[in-house]
């Protein structure tokens, strides 16, 4: 936190809408990676406050991913992970993957994928090919978080690399934006951290 602080300190102008939309982000994962679900709840709030910052920058795909599938999905997973205590406790209860999830995770990102591809282009969204990347790698991390896997940690963690692609794009046109860089780092940093917790979660709850 304070080095996404550091960062909106240190461009001119600095949006703080952005940095609102980081410092909440970031607390998310901690939470999540924990496996506590209030995680949800905050990450409930950063897609909203987060679609309305790609939204700016017409990042429409990023608006659409986050508003349109991101928050509904976090929804559920808050659900799901209430639902599912381990031994109620705050904590959630590991779930593992099965051949029936796998496969409608596979045919269901790719329709999605090539749904929000063609969407997206209709909308004239601004680095199409590495907006429609960030869709799957979106949807496959919500998709895991919903089925309490470890593995939503690395489908976020393929996801904030895209986005750090996207937002060093959108920096060279708008420093005030170098905040959103910082952030997905951090994210990055954090969602490796989440896949360490939650194999550790898993192996403890499997005992």
């Amino acid at each position: 936190m304070i080095v996404v602080a550091g960062s909106f300190l240190v461009t001119q102008n600095g949006d703080v809408l952005t940095l609102i939309a980081s410092l909440v982000g970031v607390t998310s994962l901690i939470f999540l990676a924990r496996g506590f679900a209030f995680g949800q709840v905050l990450m409930i709030i950063f897609s909203t406050i987060y679609g309305i910052i790609s939204f700016r920058f017409n990042y429409y795909g990023e608006m659409l991913t986050y508003v349109g599938m991101t928050l509904p999905m976090a929804v559920v997973s808050l659900v799901s992970w209430i639902r599912h205590p381990y031994k109620k406790s705050a904590e959630v209860e590991v779930s593992k993957l099965n051949k029936k999830k796998i496969v409608f995770l596979i045919i269901s990102s790719v329709a999605v994928t090539v749904a929000f591809y063609f969407i997206l282009k209709a909308f004239n969204t601004a680095n199409l090919v590495p907006s429609t990347v960030s869709v799957l790698t979106s949807y496959i991390a919500a998709t895991l978080t919903a089925f309490r896997s470890p593995y939503y940690a690395l489908g976020y963690a393929a996801n904030d690399i895209v986005l750090i692609v996207l937002w060093v794009l959108a920096t060279l046109t708008d420093l005030s934006y170098l905040p959103m860089v910082v952030c997905f780092t951090v994210f990055f940093v954090n969602d490796m951290y989440g896949f360490i917790c939650w194999k550790r979660m898993e192996k403890r709850q499997s005992v």
